[in-house]
């Protein structure tokens, strides 16, 4: 949406923001108190935004020279998205950095007096941008027209020209097949017409949280010099951009998706965006799994990017084995050699060193399941090299990386033949195996009946889930002490958000949400939306986005960010971080996508580790989300995912795994939406199943903001809150069944028919309060 929003809109916005999800209105969100910035983290989040950009075609242009004046097309030079809206991204930053003020920072030379003209023009009342409100965030921004004098003026003075392209992202919205969204504008393309033809040197900046239609560049081919992604690089993202273009660092990002040559050729297309539910029919093959089998549908690969190096790949011989190891699961482990060969850059002196990312492949066996061609198995990012320099890099993952989900044996195998790997395409060896099961599953997704069966086994092995060994003794003494009514209030959250007990314009409380819990001495534990900051009434960091940090594949910088974002976290007594959102690029259009890391389980799992070890190392704790298959924002409160369970293992469930099980994050978030018919925070499967039988997960689960009403067709007195906590979702938020936004409402629906025939049992309810006491130990532990 790019037209103007009608008077109605602030008072709708307010409606909105209380009832569906962003809990504030803009006016009441205002950022108060001093410009803090936490120190060292904007070199860091700088350093990120830069090595995220992936450049996907220089002709010898880039880097510039910053004697040589270059002349900056497009509004979003000034009006830069610096990421995504909604509650993934209205965070209030201390400063903003857009790309003409890194170019000033940079003392690059530029056409100063076209930056006035594209200034004046954006700060018109006429032309201001207008960004909406809840769900109804604009797709891009109307671009200015340029006249014919300006165009030339603008070429007698240089024969260089950058033409930069915006696009927004939001929650609660998807991306449509229109111009300005997926598609450019009539007044872009004008645009890339009118600069093309006056410079002989024309290089494209994109500033988009995810992949938008790329047909276009065909069309200009070589008149287009340079093509790079910068996508919401937050409040550094004009420094980081400069760092790129004037080769202060060498561009190392990775396509964290295939650009495809038209959105049809995506294998979800025509499974997206149902109104009741979607069906995944293209099952395993997402993304490059895909495209792999049709390569004449893509025009840049996943992990694609170029680099102002180029760089040599090899390994010693045998370097990929599979070492046997007795009671431990099978893991791989690869030896790779990466060397600098040296600079390409047409002439112009780029960084002393540089640095890439390699990631390792594999082919497996055809057998008889059909598999994708290849697989990613683990990546890694080289230290800095000089022309000339090599280094050796090992790479280690889960032999369940290259394993296949058979439906039949219910059970992730290894089939017989031949594995052979890959360092980026340069084939560097296998082995060959025998068939075996590398790990047998949990039957999930049955019937209402046999799901029933199996609760009723799970709850009588066991007597009292608390144990000695699950929780303090001062916590067993406090859970001892508490009455039904106040272990039933710790499976909900305070009941609003921005709530009286934690700092202004949190998420939400949970823990310690009545007089009674407190004084028992549980505290109340304070949230923050996530994942590009701290989403408060302050001035907070604004982090690169997700599918930016993707692209970066650092895993060292993305943790040391984010240990940094544990201390602010400090700073302004926040405890859970609402992040990092792990839900997989099944589509382009997904409105979220921004959030989100890449069309890949192992990125995204990768990624999200350390983010996760980030934020815990400074004592505080973060929050996956959305458990799981939340890949549509179009009636996401009600949308089913159909798929089958080898595509919910082998993909959507896989990320998730890969974080928990490396990074143990203290707390887990489910999503609005159904899996194969059950909705998340009442599916069983999932959250107690394979979250926790399979995968040892020993944190609390909570849900999305609110959920709906719903009765448990495997057990009929059960219904609401009694139905998600036998689920195994123990925290209900911000804690209220309807979505009243100002105050704590008692609710009786989980101690009515406590311990009665097919009621709660007290052994249920004593295991979720447990969970959120110890989660208030190890996160208030350092106050």
């Amino acid at each position: 949406m790019s037209g103007s929003i009608s008077k109605l809109g602030s008072g709708i916005q307010k409606i909105v923001d209380k009832f569906m999800g962003c809990g504030l209105s803009q006016e009441e969100t205002r950022a108060e108190g001093e410009r803090y910035v936490t120190p060292g983290i904007g070199e860091v989040a700088r350093r990120v935004a830069a090595e995220s950009v992936v450049l996907l075609k220089n002709d010898g242009m880039l880097p510039l020279s910053k004697e040589k004046p270059v002349a900056v097309f497009g509004r979003c030079q000034f009006d830069w998205f610096y990421v995504g809206y909604g509650s993934g991204g209205n965070v209030h930053a201390p400063y903003y950095v857009n790309l003409m003020k890194g170019l000033d920072n940079a003392g690059a030379a530029y056409d100063r007096e076209l930056a006035a003209e594209y200034r004046s023009w954006t700060e018109s009342p006429k032309y201001k941008a207008n960004h909406g409100w809840w769900g109804h965030w604009p797709f891009s921004h109307p671009e200015m027209e340029i006249t014919d004098e300006t165009l030339r003026r603008a070429a007698d003075n240089t024969d260089t020209a950058l033409v930069v392209i915006g696009r927004a992202a939001g929650e609660d919205r998807d991306n449509r097949l229109i111009q300005g969204s997926y598609y450019l504008t009539d007044a872009e393309l004008r645009l890339l017409d009118q600069v093309t033809e006056a410079f002989a040197h024309v290089a494209v900046v994109l500033n988009t949280g995810s992949i938008i239609d790329m047909a276009w560049t065909e069309r200009y081919g070589n008149r287009l010099s340079a093509i790079l992604i910068a996508w919401l690089g937050g409040m550094e993202s004009g420094n980081a951009v400069a760092d790129v273009l004037y080769g202060a660092v060498d561009p190392c990002g990775k396509l964290p998706d295939t650009i495809a040559r038209r959105y049809e050729d995506y294998p979800s297309a025509a499974n997206f965006g149902g109104k009741k539910f979607n069906e995944y029919r293209e099952d395993v093959f997402v993304g490059y799994r895909y495209f792999d089998e049709h390569p004449d549908r893509v025009l840049w690969p996943f992990g694609f990017g170029l680099s102002y190096a180029q760089y040599e790949f090899g390994a010693p011989e045998d370097s990929v084995r599979l070492p046997e190891a007795d009671n431990a699961p099978l893991r791989l482990r690869a030896e790779i050699t990466v060397k600098n060969l040296g600079f390409c850059t047409g002439g112009q002196t780029p960084c002393s060193k540089s640095r890439t990312s390699v990631a390792l492949y594999c082919r497996r066996p055809e057998g008889n399941i059909r598999k994708p061609r290849r697989v990613l198995v683990a990546f890694a990012m080289t230290q800095e090299l000089a022309p000339g320099e090599a280094e050796r890099v090992v790479l280690e993952a889960d032999a369940k990386s290259i394993a296949t989900f058979d439906a039949d044996r219910n059970a992730f195998v290894l089939e017989a033949g031949q594995y052979e790997f890959y360092a980026e395409s340069t084939p560097i060896g296998g082995f060959s195996t025998e068939f075996r099961v590398l790990e047998q599953c949990t039957e999930i997704c049955t019937s209402s009946v046999a799901l029933r069966e199996r609760i009723l086994s799970d709850l009588n092995k066991g007597t009292d889930p608390v144990s000695k060994e699950s929780v303090s003794a001062h916590a067993a003494e406090i859970l001892d002490r508490l009455t039904d009514a106040d272990m039933a209030a710790l499976t909900r959250g305070h009941g609003m958000m921005n709530s009286p007990l934690g700092t202004k314009g949190n998420a939400g409380v949970l823990g310690g949400i009545t007089p009674a819990l407190r004084e028992a001495g549980i505290p109340p534990i304070v949230t923050s939306d996530g994942p590009a900051g701290l989403r408060l009434a302050a001035y907070c960091t604004l982090l690169p986005c997700g599918t930016a940090i993707a692209a970066c594949r650092d895993t060292a910088l993305a943790e040391q960010l984010f240990a940094l974002v544990g201390n602010e976290m400090g700073h302004y007594g926040i405890d859970i971080f609402l992040g990092p959102g792990m839900n997989l690029h099944r589509n382009p259009l997904c409105g979220r996508n921004f959030e989100y890391f890449a069309e890949d389980p192992v990125v995204t799992g990768t990624m999200a580790t350390a983010v996760v070890r980030g934020i815990q190392s400074a004592g505080k704790a973060a929050c996956p989300k959305h458990f799981a298959c939340n890949n549509q924002e179009f009636k996401r409160n009600t949308n089913d995912s159909r798929l089958s369970t080898r595509a919910l293992r082998e993909l959507y469930l896989r990320g998730f795994e890969i974080c928990v099980k490396t990074a143990a994050p203290l707390v887990l978030m489910t999503s609005y939406n159904k899996v194969n018919g059950v909705w998340a925070h009442y599916n069983y499967d999932l959250a107690t199943a394979v979250l926790r039988g399979e995968w040892g997960f020993e944190g609390l689960v909570i849900t999305d903001w609110w959920m709906q009403r719903s009765k448990s067709p495997e057990f009929p007195r059960l219904r609401d809150n009694a139905y998600r906590v036998r689920a195994g979702v123990d925290v209900l938020m911000p804690g209220n069944l309807g979505k009243s936004a100002h105050k704590y409402v008692p609710d009786r629906s989980l101690t009515k028919r406590l311990d009665t025939p097919g009621g709660l049992t007290r052994a249920e309810l004593r295991r979720t309060a447990a969970r959120v006491i110890r989660l208030g130990e190890k996160i208030k532990s350092d106050k």
